[in-house]
């Protein structure tokens, strides 16, 4: 058996909130999916990204809830092509009300990076590789 990876699926609160902070980041999702309880989207490479609402889930796992006492246990990263769109991007983000979690930095990694929360707090990264020194 060879499987092979095809799906990141993300659960959602409010589907329009959440597909419009994804629009923002440059996915193309139609407006019509605003009110669907199920959006998927294909990404380069043949990857598919989905979002379901929590009811959509409760809908054939009636005991699922979401994950207690804090953190995250998903995490999405979105490359920019400079350090200053990481900047660029953060600024934007959170003009328009998005959660900001930890501000432009310069990482010791090598990479410009930011991170921000979509409307149901799940971080989404903003990076970009420094200039050589």
């Amino acid at each position: 058996m060879k499987l092979r990876p095809a799906l990141i699926e993300l659960v959602v609160v409010d589907m329009a909130a959440t597909l419009a902070f994804y629009r923002r980041l440059g996915l193309d999702i139609p407006q019509t999916a605003d009110g669907e309880p199920h959006v998927d989207i294909e990404l380069p490479g043949g990857m598919r990204l989905a979002w379901d609402t929590e009811e959509t889930i409760r809908s054939f796992d009636p005991g699922w809830s979401p994950p207690a006492g804090g953190g995250h246990r998903a995490a999405l990263a979105f490359a920019c092509e400079s350090p200053a769109e990481v900047d660029e991007a953060w600024q934007d983000l959170t003009a328009a009300g998005y959660q900001g979690h930890l501000e432009p930095w310069d990482a010791f990694w090598g990479m410009r990076y930011a991170v921000v929360l979509d409307p149901d707090g799940r971080p989404v990264d903003l990076f970009a590789v420094l200039p050589s020194a």
